[in-house]
């Protein structure tokens, strides 16, 4: 598939094998993993982190595979996920980087186009998270507003 701006190839990324199963070699049951989500997570790591430290420390390869369900999906479960998903608060902290870059550097044309593209991308997941009832009804992206939350 093209890249959305550049309409390149790119090479493709690995692929997972078809059939996930529980690898003989990792020593951790369901319900294990499960608590080290829980602890990482209330030691103030981000699902994503608390899945590469689940990998390399522990030997855990997939989470959802270990346990039948997403790092997110058990955050969930026990009341600890964030009110604003990972992907989309790294978007926001991108945006009011390259502002504030913007006030010292006004005329960097080049961060002008590229918060453009942030912030088109911030829109579209927007709208995805709303669709899916993962931000509550009503949530807008105003980088103002969302300057203070991110501070």
């Amino acid at each position: 598939m093209a890249r959305m701006y550049s309409h390149k190839k790119g090479k493709s990324g690995s692929t997972k094998p078809s059939a996930p199963q529980p690898k003989g070699w990792c020593k951790y049951k369901g319900k294990e993993v499960e608590l080290l989500v829980v602890k990482y997570s209330k030691e103030g790591k981000k699902p994503s982190q608390i899945g590469v430290v689940l990998r390399d420390k522990y030997g855990i390869p997939d989470v959802k595979i270990a346990c039948g369900k997403s790092v997110i999906t058990i955050l969930k479960e026990k009341s600890l996920s964030p009110d604003i998903p990972e992907d989309l608060m790294a978007l926001i902290r991108k945006s009011i980087h390259v502002r504030k870059h913007l006030e010292e550097n006004i005329h960097d044309y080049t961060a002008k186009r590229g918060l453009q593209l942030t912030e088109s991308k911030i829109n579209r997941l927007v709208k995805y998270y709303l669709a899916n009832n993962t931000l509550p009804s009503g949530w807008k992206y105003d980088p103002e507003k969302v300057k203070l939350l991110v501070d």
